[in-house]
């Protein structure tokens, strides 16, 4: 088996050169030593999930891509019960922040995130706000529908076979990015499918050993060949949140019948708008909360 020392010397497999150039911009594969890891064995892992009372969510596998997130059941069983239905039943079974849980994860979160870190050459001024790891178990033949996350991710496949249909960020329009980041959450974005353009697509083929980076606000959909095991591990810095709340800040303006620029064009703008909905959100939040009060 692998050990967590040996892994502070690997981890990853990855071309610097493409690291270099697609880092958060597009998707790549690598390869990985992980699936050695007791920690990320079977057995390991539901022995895991019987200590979680909470940070899981639990849902059948959908049966197409293109269904809303949320439609498929879930909440019906806890971690545990899921695990010993996976042979029998559809189920996707998510552990979030296993590092809580077990000390050996925290060490695992610690390594491959300096690994990134070297890869990218330092934080380059950014600051962490969010570091985080989760772990996936899915029933043979469950689909994950479409959908983004607004945060960077290094996916490692541990056991079976799993599709991975993922798109470049530049398949999202802006005002599918600003109707999610107004919200000011952290959270899964719903988006549609149908019609997206597959000129965008990359499709990964992910087995044991195998890895693909998924950069912020790449719409995805996944489907599974067999029982699988899948870690990942994801981030935001103060740089990656603070385009959130310029978008956020853009679909007021776009509401006003303005024509904002998109993140990136006019920094020194950015910079303000971000400022402006760091005070904006909370208030929004605190108010809608209040008027559901009410």
């Amino acid at each position: 088996m692998t050990t967590l020392a040996g892994l502070r010397r690997s981890g990853m497999s990855v071309d610097p050169q493409t690291f270099a150039r697609d880092f958060d911009r597009l998707p790549f594969g690598y390869e990985h030593d992980l699936s050695g890891l007791d920690l990320l064995a079977f057995e390991a892992l539901r022995a895991l999930a019987e200590r979680y009372e909470r940070d899981y969510f639990v849902a059948s596998g959908d049966n197409a891509p293109g269904t809303r997130f949320y439609a498929a059941a879930h909440g019906t069983y806890s971690p545990l019960e899921a695990f010993d239905r996976l042979a029998t039943s559809n189920q996707r079974i998510l552990l979030k922040r296993p590092e809580l849980y077990d000390g050996g994860f925290a060490d695992l979160l610690q390594a491959l995130f300096k690994q990134v870190v070297e890869l990218r050459g330092g934080l380059r001024g950014e600051r962490i706000v969010r570091l985080e790891s989760s772990i996936l178990i899915s029933s043979g033949g469950a689909v994950t529908p479409f959908h983004f996350d607004p945060e960077i991710s290094f996916f490692f496949q541990i056991e079976g076979k799993k599709i991975y249909h993922i798109y470049a960020p530049a398949a999202l329009t802006e005002p599918e990015l600003e109707r999610f980041y107004r919200m000011g959450i952290v959270s899964i974005g719903q988006v549609d499918l149908a019609g997206r353009d597959s000129g965008y697509e990359y499709v990964f083929d992910l087995a044991e050993g195998k890895g693909m980076h998924q950069p912020q606000n790449c719409p995805h959909w996944v489907e599974t060949r067999s029982r699988t095991i899948s870690y990942v591990f994801s981030f935001e810095t103060d740089a990656t949140r603070a385009r959130g709340r310029t978008r956020a800040c853009n679909h007021y303006l776009r509401a006003l019948g303005l024509r904002p620029s998109r993140p990136g064009l006019q920094p020194s703008l950015d910079a303000r708008k971000a400022e402006a909905m760091r005070v904006f959100i909370p208030v929004r939040k605190r108010l809608a909360k209040a008027l559901r009060r009410g």
